[in-house]
């Protein structure tokens, strides 16, 4: 086996993992996937001599890739990063005691994906790498280009923002389930106006190919065709009326969607886009590759 076999293999063997992380990092949208294709070009333009930790290593360049993606979204609100703390977080040392400790474990499920959007690039990179793949802030330091101390200051800043916001985005994510709840409800049960009362006025359904197969072939909802794409109210509502039988709530991406599974396998995933109240946009994901890409909590 050659070294550039060897590296791949082991690339390969760690992708779950760093797709993960890069999710985290970006979001359930293209860039993931982006950003595990420039790593991969930096794996193959570094080499590996002197590396003892692999994981670790091939951790350290995701994060790098998608700490440059963070800093280079233009849409993104632009946050003083110094070394100074900032005034409104107080002392960072007062979010260690136990309570504020279960206060963030609680946040760190649905929530958390949406609040760590807030961030600002580094202190996102900071707490994901320390609190969800137990980095140490001696070995994300130098990912930041921060000293150590300044890697956990930020780690701290992050803590508090995601203490600070997550009851406000669990009380946002409650009102999307609502509304995705009545949307599922009225496709079971067929109910043409209902779904229509969901849906804005340019409302957008996109559906992937093994979607569609898979309506042709089970003849999914009573109705072998589904379309790729559909626009406007009444045509989503005719495209999904019927559809979601079997379909589970589901949290796609931390935000309130739906799931199709197979025992304890996750076969679909519907991703939802809510705005005012109204459903802006539903994406139907079956393909396996696209199903791995996203991060789909099925509630029990």
């Amino acid at each position: 086996m050659t070294q550039k076999d060897w590296l791949t293999e082991e690339f390969e063997k760690n992708r779950k993992k760093l797709q993960r992380f890069a999710v985290r990092m970006l979001g359930s949208r293209p860039e993931p996937e982006d950003a595990l294709q420039e790593a991969w070009m930096r794996v193959g333009r570094a080499g590996t001599e002197g590396v003892e930790n692999l994981g670790g290593w091939l951790t350290t360049i995701v994060a790098r890739v998608c700490l440059d993606m963070l800093r280079s979204r233009g849409s993104r609100r632009e946050v003083a990063e110094g070394d100074a703390p900032a005034p409104e977080l107080g002392n960072p040392a007062a979010t260690t005691d136990p309570e504020a400790d279960l206060s963030l474990a609680d946040s760190m499920g649905s929530a958390l994906l949406v609040v760590l959007e807030t961030l600002p690039p580094a202190e996102r990179v900071a707490f994901v790498l320390h609190e969800m793949f137990d980095m140490t802030f001696e070995e994300i330091a130098p990912i930041l280009g921060r000293s150590h101390a300044a890697a956990r200051q930020l780690g701290s800043w992050a803590r508090r923002r995601i203490q600070e916001g997550a009851p406000a985005v669990r009380e946002e994510q409650a009102r999307h389930r609502e509304i995705v709840g009545a949307f599922l409800a009225a496709s079971r049960d067929g109910n043409f106006e209902a779904l229509m009362a969901a849906l804005a006025p340019d409302v957008v359904f996109r559906a992937d190919p093994r979607a569609v197969q898979t309506a042709r072939a089970f003849n999914w909802g009573g109705r072998p065709e589904l379309p790729e794409e559909a626009r406007g109210p009444r045509a989503v509502a005719e495209a999904l009326r019927g559809r979601a039988r079997g379909v589970h709530h589901a949290l796609v991406g931390g935000a309130a969607g739906a799931a199709v599974t197979q025992g304890t396998k996750t076969a679909g995933a519907w991703a939802f886009t809510i705005e005012e109240g109204k459903i802006v946009e539903i994406a139907l994901t079956m393909d396996p590759d696209g199903l791995a890409r996203l991060d789909v909590i099925v509630e029990q």
